[in-house]
């Protein structure tokens, strides 16, 4: 007991020297830019109603599902769902995961085999990374949304090869260009597989539908917890990937299954969804007007994004925390991204835009930003 004790302490102080140590903080009440409830769907009372309304006309009265979906757990209100998401977003059939995580530690441990080959660009989620390495595949990076690195890898692939990228990156903000991509993976027999996280709210259905690319793709991952304000994740591709995931995906086999709670709320947010056409110009009316003023620095540059995610580079975590703090003192909750969760000398703060934010409060936000670089 004594010796890992003491490897834990050691560690945590070895954190705590490099300013990287993280600690969990209570809800804000500070004017929100750092959610990642880009449609205000979490903070919705018209999304919460209509959960309340769906769970009281339903006959299932469970408040859990019982056990995992292959033994208690599965519904055919779940199963229904599933299909409903799919037609949706263009897909033949789609499979729900507990989390995005779940979701994708379950199709990158089981679909790619020994001998086979994951190239992932370079930013790609950690979840993404963590079921790679559960694989045994061979396992390559390429450079952030670089066509050439991503051809040299290509031509080192062994075995089936998946290509993985995010439509929006999730620190960054940015798009890769994936009509490109998937003429690479074309020509080289591969397979492009789709996060669309942070896409999905802002592209409505997604940037792969958004662009018409459904049926070129072979798997997307489709998350609940941004801008749908809820909780879980769906794999949409073929029927047979379906099937494959329900035999071969530890993550999803063995777990106990979402509740209907969980699952009546991703499908009301839905219905919202369909009907947020003006929610989603007013998300992008708000991405023009911070864009529009904020002053772009050469020494901590605005990263180039047309997402809800803006990031300020500021190369440091010290400096990262130093202006997370003044904006929070200044009444916005905006927060700083640390090594190791993105590279050293890539710290930055991290903004997230909503459709519910005031033009006064984006004004309040871009201000202070520039009155404090331009003391500095």
């Amino acid at each position: 007991m004594k010796l890992s004790e003491d490897h834990i302490d050691k560690r945590l102080v070895e954190r705590k020297a490099a300013g990287t140590y993280r600690t969990l903080k209570p809800e804000s009440t500070l004017v929100d830019f750092c959610s990642n409830d880009y449609l205000g769907f979490a903070h919705s009372s018209a999304l919460k109603d209509k959960i309340q309304q769906e769970l009281n006309s339903l006959p299932i009265a469970l408040n859990g599902s019982t056990g995992s979906r292959l033994l208690s757990g599965n519904l055919t209100y779940t199963e229904t769902f599933e299909q409903q998401i799919a037609a949706f977003h263009n897909s033949e059939a789609g499979l729900i995961f507990n989390s995005g995580y779940d979701a994708n530690v379950g199709l990158f441990s089981s679909l790619p085999q020994r001998g086979d080959t994951i190239i992932t660009d370079e930013l790609i989620h950690a979840s993404i990374i963590d079921g790679a390495r559960l694989s045994y595949a061979n396992r390559y990076t390429f450079k952030h949304n670089d066509l050439e690195s991503l051809e040299g890898k290509l031509k080192q692939a062994k075995g089936i090869c998946y290509v993985v990228i995010e439509s929006v990156y999730s620190m960054d903000g940015d798009t890769p260009p994936i009509k490109e991509i998937l003429a690479l993976t074309d020509l080289y027999n591969a397979y492009l597989i789709v996060d669309e996280a942070h896409a999905v709210g802002l592209y409505k259905q997604g940037l792969i539908c958004s662009l018409g690319l459904e049926d070129q793709v072979f798997a997307r991952i489709i998350t609940f917890g941004k801008a749908l304000g809820c909780h879980g994740a769906i794999i949409l591709g073929s029927d047979l990937l379906r099937n494959y995931l329900i035999n071969f995906a530890r993550s999803f086999i063995y777990t106990t299954a979402a509740s209907i709670h969980q699952i009546s709320s991703i499908k009301m947010a839905y219905e919202l969804l369909r009907q947020s056409d003006e929610v989603i110009v007013k998300l992008k009316d708000n991405i023009s007007l911070f864009q529009q003023n904020i002053k772009n620095n050469a020494t901590y540059p605005l990263l180039k994004s047309d997402s809800a995610i803006q990031c300020l580079l500021l190369n440091s975590n010290e400096k990262a925390k130093q202006m997370a703090a003044y904006l929070q003192n200044a009444g916005l909750d905006v927060r700083a991204i640390l090594s190791p969760t993105v590279p050293m000398g890539t710290e930055r703060i991290r903004i997230c835009l909503h459709a519910y934010n005031t033009v006064g409060e984006i004004f309040l936000l871009t201000n202070t930003i520039n009155e404090l670089i331009n003391a500095e």
